[in-house]
């Protein structure tokens, strides 16, 4: 055999030993119904891939103003003093806060001080709202400067609650609070000796009269639901004029 055939056969022999020595690829066979990486998503799974998320942020950003109001509502009824129900909302949602700013934190740094994010975030963020909330009405959301200059005269849960309404609907308007018996003869109807805008024995009024006439049915329909929602008796009715009325319910 001369040296060409040789050659030949031990460079052969050379890829046979190669092949045999590499590991064998093994083909993954996707399950069914699994979707391919990169595949893009159909217009209908776009949109509730952003409603999901969507709905998600909304929950997020709503569940500190739901848990501050709720729970006022709630210490409130179980016969817990006005400004410590408010007291005891405002620290479970600080708590919130801190939770919300801890993961933020995390997320984009790594770490996160418990004591500074409540010190620093917090608590600063939730004392300005709550004080916002209960000593501040814009000349905007009121009838009249009758009527604002009242606000504070309001059981502080009941503000807490218009005043979170308020910044998902800015143009609600308040056009009545507290109320004396000669004002029901100025608006030409009969005294209401029961109604909750008098000044109540603890000292506050438990009652808010919110306009409805010049607004969709829908926004009406909504906001009534969001009282109901937070623990508040609602009706809308005929006075002067086509209004919802909002109150306090009776303690338990």
């Amino acid at each position: 055999m001369d040296q060409s055939a040789i050659a030949k056969k031990l460079r052969a022999l050379r890829r046979q030993l190669k092949r045999s020595t590499q590991p064998r690829r093994r083909s993954v066979v996707a399950p069914s119904g699994a979707r391919r990486v990169g595949a893009r998503l159909s217009p209908r799974e776009l949109a509730a891939r952003y409603a999901l998320v969507a709905l998600k942020g909304a929950v997020i950003v709503a569940l500190p103003f739901v848990l501050y109001v709720r729970t006022g509502v709630e210490m409130y009824r179980s016969g817990a003093p006005s400004w410590l129900a408010i007291l005891v909302s405002t620290l479970l949602t600080i708590g919130v806060i801190a939770g919300y700013a801890i993961w933020l934190s995390r997320r984009m740094a790594g770490s996160a001080k418990v004591r500074s994010v409540a010190k620093w975030v917090a608590v600063p963020v939730v004392a300005a709202w709550s004080g916002y909330s209960l000593l501040y009405l814009a000349s905007s959301n009121a009838k009249s400067d009758d009527v604002r200059a009242h606000y504070t005269s309001l059981h502080p849960v009941l503000r807490a609650a218009l005043s979170t309404i308020i910044l998902v609907n800015p143009d609600l308007v308040v056009t009545d609070m507290a109320r004396q018996p000669a004002d029901y003869g100025r608006m030409g109807l009969r005294v209401n000796e029961r109604t909750r805008h008098y000044e109540q024995p603890d000292g506050w009024v438990h009652a808010v009269d919110l306009r409805t006439i010049g607004r969709g049915e829908i926004e009406n329909r909504a906001v009534q639901l969001y009282f109901r929602s937070m623990g508040f008796s609602t009706l809308r009715h005929v006075g002067t004029a086509d209004h919802l009325h909002v109150q306090l319910r009776k303690r338990e």
